[in-house]
């Protein structure tokens, strides 16, 4: 009876814990989507605007400086499949927002750095983003 009731209050935690994060995900999605982002779209972005604290990020020496990151640590960061992840990214770079490169000390290895004008539209939609979180998470 005891393990039955707190597995049902385990179940309970769990299930407030999705609708969080679901409503907090609609939320930075409806904030973001006048900029041509969605939530998962920013989280790229985002750990990419960061990506310096990843243990394999590097910065490129070119001639507009951009952190770089490999797509297997973005997605272990990230919540998608690696398929999904691969699209977004297609899209990201599509929109001229990041670039993809191949590893050169591992062939099979791609990396992502963001551009000039990914980096701009992340300062620019940032306070958006958290702002919603603030929003969301205050009254969670």
């Amino acid at each position: 009876m005891a393990a039955e009731k707190a597995a049902s209050r385990l179940e309970d935690q769990w299930r407030d814990i999705l609708s969080v994060h679901a409503r907090t995900m609609c939320e930075i999605d409806r904030e973001l989507h006048p900029h041509g982002l969605g939530a998962s779209d920013f989280e790229v972005l985002d750990i990419l605007v960061s990506g310096t604290s990843a243990p394999d990020a590097q910065v490129s020496t070119g001639p507009a400086p951009a952190e770089q990151c490999r797509v297997q640590n973005i997605a272990d960061r990230i919540h998608l499949s690696q398929s999904a992840l691969s699209r977004l990214i297609g899209r990201l770079e599509k929109e001229g927002l990041v670039e993809r490169s191949i590893c050169q000390e591992d062939r099979r290895g791609v990396w992502v750095a963001l551009t000039r004008k990914g980096r701009d539209l992340h300062a620019q939609v940032r306070p958006l983003q958290r702002a919603a979180l603030a929003r969301m998470l205050t009254d969670a």
